[in-house]
């Protein structure tokens, strides 16, 4: 290490202050940080001693979606050689999901960090390790097969419109990874639905049977599969958002070291089984319903991108509530709109990329009155203290 330190200080020097490229300086300084300590310390203002930094926070998240992301990449081809009747193993599946995925990740990162790296140059700033993790999950909850060119494109929109237009890492009111979602399914709809996104090269394939579970409930169809499958993942879905069972070990790291916060992980869950038993009782109300409003409250927390979604994109700590009780109202509101968005739209089997984005809006108006209640809360105990003094 001794000798990376020593080349990467002598690669430095002309980026010092003074010399040939010193506005360059936040790229090599980028590299500086991710691969060691910072060697400098603050020497004003008021500022917090600690070990854990914004990189070592990003890393924790990164390591958390690893479970989910190499399930992913091996459930790519199972899905895959199920349809076409080969016999395979799991190394099988495994490569046929990387060839298919590490690319997509290699086009997120390269096209982010080229982004990142250039607006850090032009406002003069360090450059922030906040991607590390949106570059990642921006391909986890793609399809299999969407084009690279459009996973650029949703990235450049993340990045500019979702990210530095409000100001850069920290600033951002929505949800990066879930902006550039939205990019996708809005402008390209036929790439981000129907029965053949979610299977990979499912265009060569003389039949396709990949429809994921909620499109299969919004077109009055049975369900093939039960909920021990639909809890491990092995079903149709976008890459990394299937197998509650990965996500839940994620969940459980990033929970336990506090990167995420788990008041807005339990809301969320009560506010989407809420709204699930509400919905299976329609019909002991005398209302109808459909498929997706009969479906079993708990299979709604199990299927399609809501576990992903609550515990990687709902804790997103800039764009989500900051106070205790408004994570919990957080948490629950998104929870709740997302299976009433999932079951009541039939163009949209699925509420919980709109949800979060919605609460993500919402985030600083509950924080505001939750404020404003406990200011209240607290000049009325301090009126009640001092008529009582007196």
């Amino acid at each position: 290490m001794n000798w990376i330190r020593q080349k990467l200080d002598q690669a430095k020097e002309p980026f010092q202050p003074g010399n040939k490229f010193e506005k360059f300086a936040p790229a090599i300084n980028a590299l500086d940080t991710f691969l060691f300590v910072p060697n400098h310390t603050t020497k004003k203002g008021a500022h917090i001693r600690d070990a854990v930094d914004l990189k070592r926070t990003m890393i924790m998240v990164v390591l958390a979606l690893v479970p989910a992301l190499i399930f992913g990449m091996w459930n790519t081809g199972y899905q895959h050689f199920s349809q076409t009747g080969e016999e395979f193993g799991f190394m099988e599946a495994f490569i046929h999901g990387a060839w298919k995925i590490v690319p997509m990740i290699a086009v997120s990162y390269g096209v982010g960090l080229a982004l990142e790296f250039a607006f850090a140059v032009m406002r003069g700033h360090e450059v922030n390790e906040g991607y590390l993790v949106t570059g990642l999950l921006i391909p986890m909850i793609m399809p299999v097969d969407i084009p690279l060119w459009m996973v650029a494109l949703s990235v450049i929109f993340a990045v500019l419109i979702g990210k530095e237009a409000f100001g850069g890492t920290g600033m951002d009111i929505l949800n990066p990874a879930l902006t550039a979602r939205a990019f996708a399914f809005f402008a390209y709809p036929t790439y981000m639905s129907g029965n053949e996104v979610w299977v990979s090269e499912a265009a060569t394939l003389d039949s396709v049977s990949g429809e994921t579970i909620l499109g299969t409930l919004a077109a009055g169809n049975d369900v093939a599969y039960n909920s021990a499958y639909m809890f491990t993942g092995m079903i149709p879905g976008s890459i990394s958002e299937t197998s509650t069972l990965c996500i839940l070990v994620g969940a459980l790291l990033i929970v336990l070291t506090k990167v995420a916060d788990w008041r807005i992980i339990v809301g969320g869950v009560l506010g989407a089984a809420a709204m699930g038993l509400l919905l299976n009782a329609l019909p002991a109300m005398g209302v109808e319903g459909n498929a997706l409003t009969n479906f079993a409250w708990y299979n709604h927390l199990i299927v399609g991108g809501f576990a992903f979604g609550i515990v990687f994109m709902a804790t997103d700590p800039v764009s989500a509530a900051q106070t205790m009780k408004g994570k919990w109202i957080y948490g629950i509101l998104i929870g709740l709109t997302a299976i009433l968005i999932r079951t009541l739209n039939p163009a949209y089997p699925e509420g919980i990329m709109l949800s979060i984005l919605l609460m993500n809006v919402f985030a600083p108006t509950i924080d505001h009155y939750v404020v404003e209640s406990n200011v209240k809360m607290r000049k009325k105990r301090m009126q009640t203290q001092t008529v009582k003094t007196a």
